[in-house]
């Protein structure tokens, strides 16, 4: 089912209206008298407007935004700064069993292209273990590695090379 662009931005602009016109309002909320204030937002209320498909459109397009994991040089060690982001997936993947996601691993430029191939399949892989390890069917994970020929950021400083180590989700 293809949905019109214009339908699209509505999905996407009026969740973000509802949710700029709630933050606006003054006063203490639940939160606030419950010492929880600043720790995040509360979106119950928000929620109920919407349909279940349309929850669902709006957490799987949040997440194809949210969708990168980086390694440190020469490792395929997954940070404990990304258990949060992974444990996203991990749920949003368990309770839709039709939705499948490849993960791509990428290297920076040094080392030989053969052994880029390799590490990036070592990255890929990390990251589809680690989802498995949270309930993920092994059947909505597919790997590929691209090694160090699809770069994220095309320079030669390690600005760059940071940029490129990483793992992406691809729904």
């Amino acid at each position: 089912m293809k949905i019109n662009p214009l339908l699209k931005t509505l999905l996407i602009a009026i969740p973000l209206v509802t949710l700029a016109a709630c933050s606006s309002k003054k006063g203490s909320t639940s939160a606030d008298t419950d010492g929880m204030a600043g720790q995040g937002v509360e979106t119950s209320g928000l929620d109920s407007g919407l349909s279940a498909d349309e929850q669902a459109r709006q957490q799987f397009e949040s997440l194809k935004q949210d969708n990168v994991i980086y390694f440190n040089y020469d490792s395929d060690a997954i940070e404990g700064q990304y258990a949060q982001l992974l444990q996203t997936h991990a749920d949003f993947l368990r309770g839709h069993n039709s939705v499948k996601v490849l993960i791509e691993g990428h290297t920076d430029e040094r080392g030989t292209p053969e052994y880029n191939i390799a590490l990036g399949e070592r990255r890929a892989k990390a990251v589809a273990k680690y989802m498995q390890n949270l309930g993920v069917d092994v059947s909505q994970l597919s790997v590929v590695s691209y090694g160090e020929e699809k770069p994220a950021d095309p320079g030669h400083a390690e600005d760059a090379f940071g940029h490129n180590r990483r793992a992406v989700l691809v729904y």
